[in-house]
């Protein structure tokens, strides 16, 4: 190799390094936040205002309830069924359907209706004219329709226990010129060991809830309503500017657009309510991607506002990190890239191999979140036997990051992006409507292909790592192969077989 030759790998090497450092700091970064939030679960207790037990409803205020849905035949009537048997004072609570539904479940929903209003439920069946604005606009046409000072909201595949409101409308009342937003309740899972996938997102979301929502409220933090099972002042909502369909999670956005207006959310841990997680990698995709695109959205509209705010620094560093979280798999997309072209170039010129090898930064991004989901799984009563398969969450993660990288490509490359629902089966309930198959079943995802050709790039750079000694390098880019290729084979078997069924 010539001498200029080697001047220039030995340049192009240092860049590269150099890149790379600078993304292993900023994924360390996030598993030191990981590690505080997690602290702050194991030392502190809640505070007693979120443990309030079950209280008597005296003069209760009215609420009303919302429920949006659009086709969804295979929930639509056990969500109705749940909200009917709400344990509250009949003249106080009104129960609005909103249903923007194209197919089979707008008639399921008028029979639904019908039947509890026949039993003197306060319950209606609203349809818009048009589907403007998806969920969002259908929560602000619903409250054009009421005049109630609270409103619950509970998606499509959840079912809220008839205590519910009893347990969370004391922490409105108890303290009225409290600024608190909204109250949020914990999500359960109704199929939670129906497969490996439901077990998975069931620890996962068990670590966000046990975790993430219990730690930034107990500390003061800013954090989000999360769309469902919760219930929201009105006049937080009015004076934060109300619902808007700017983004794909107007959950998120109207929870910092609140928090900015000087009001706060409260989270219940003990208050749960089970909700049927997505058994198809196809329809698991869709929402980790309609996920990750709108939080993009809210932190490129909100996270300047946060910063230019009088908030405390603490209080504005966890906002942007929070508001941020989603560009954990892009960075780490971007050190798998990474590794095949230091790799290769370290094996060409004269540079000691472990002078790059810097994993013990990554180790923190890695052991971080494996702690708090131990935690959140311990703190449910599982203990040490969840440990394996928070291992396979981690390969799941990683099998997701390409999923994720689309959703920022397609947000910053400006391409339109509509809100898709994620279908729902009616895992665990007998279904009222039966049909030969499940119509919202979702075709196979192509990003599977590029999913498994980075799958092989990864196992190069394994390879190539082991030839290096570079033992941390390899157990990471191995740890990305691996998923990567379990997630894309799984879609297309799941595709398969739904395919042979129909």
């Amino acid at each position: 190799m010539g001498a200029m030759s080697q001047f220039m790998l030995e340049i192009i090497l240092i860049i590269l390094a150099a890149i790379y450092l600078v993304a292993l700091c900023v994924l360390a970064v996030y598993g030191v936040n990981f590690l505080y939030l997690t602290a702050i679960v194991l030392w502190q207790h809640p505070a007693k205002s979120q443990a309030n037990p079950q209280q008597p409803m005296h003069n209760a205020p009215s609420v009303t309830v919302q429920l949006p849905i659009f086709n969804e035949m295979y929930v639509a009537e056990r969500l109705i069924n749940a909200a009917a048997q709400l344990n509250y004072p009949t003249q106080k609570l009104h129960i609005q359907v909103l249903d923007d539904s194209t197919d089979e479940t707008a008639r399921i929903i008028s029979a639904a209706v019908a039947h509890w209003q026949n039993r003197g439920v306060n319950i209606s069946h609203v349809q818009r004219p048009q589907r403007i604005g998806y969920k969002a606009g259908a929560l602000a046409y619903g409250l054009t329709l009421t005049d109630s000072p609270f409103i619950a909201i509970f998606d499509a595949d959840f079912l809220p226990p008839p205590d519910y409101l009893q347990h969370v409308m004391p922490h409105f009342t108890t303290n009225p010129t409290d600024k608190i937003a909204f109250v949020q309740a914990r999500w359960g899972h109704l199929n939670r060991t129906s497969s490996l996938l439901s077990i998975l997102q069931a620890m996962g979301i068990d670590g966000h809830f046990a975790i993430e929502q219990q730690a930034r409220s107990q500390r003061g933090h800013i954090f989000n309503f999360n769309g469902t099972a919760g219930v929201w002042r009105r006049a937080a909502i009015e004076d934060a500017g109300g619902w808007t369909a700017d983004t794909l999670t107007e959950d998120l956005d109207l929870s910092y657009r609140a928090a900015l207006k000087g009001w706060r959310g409260v989270y219940l841990d003990q208050v749960e309510v089970a909700a049927e997680l997505p058994d198809h990698f196809a329809a698991f995709r869709r929402q980790q991607r309609r996920w990750a695109f709108g939080s993009f959205q809210t932190a490129r509209k909100l996270l300047p506002a946060v910063m230019a705010s009088a908030l405390p620094l603490r209080h504005k560093s966890q906002a942007a990190l929070h508001l941020t979280a989603y560009t954990i798999q892009l960075w780490m997309a971007l050190v798998s890239l990474l590794y095949l072209p230091l790799l290769l170039i370290i094996s060409w010129v004269d540079v000691p191999a472990q002078v790059f090898n810097s994993t013990w930064l990554f180790n923190i991004t890695a052991v971080a979140p494996i702690l708090m989901f131990m935690v959140a799984q311990m703190r449910r009563g599982r203990g040490w036997a969840a440990l394996p398969r928070i291992f396979l969450l981690s390969g799941l993660g990683a099998g997701m990051m390409l999923n994720t990288c689309r959703a920022a490509l397609q947000l910053f490359s400006h391409q339109p992006h509509a809100f898709e629902r994620t279908p729902k089966s009616g895992a665990g309930f007998a279904i009222t409507h039966p049909t030969p198959h499940n119509q919202y079943t979702l075709g196979l995802d192509r990003i599977v292909f590029a999913e498994l050709a980075f799958a092989l790039w990864n196992g190069l750079s394994l390879v190539l790592a082991l030839q290096l000694g570079l033992w941390g390098v390899a157990f990471y880019a191995g740890l990305f192969a691996v998923g990567l290729a379990a997630v894309a084979s799984a879609t297309i078997k799941q595709a398969w077989n739904k395919s042979n069924e129909n």
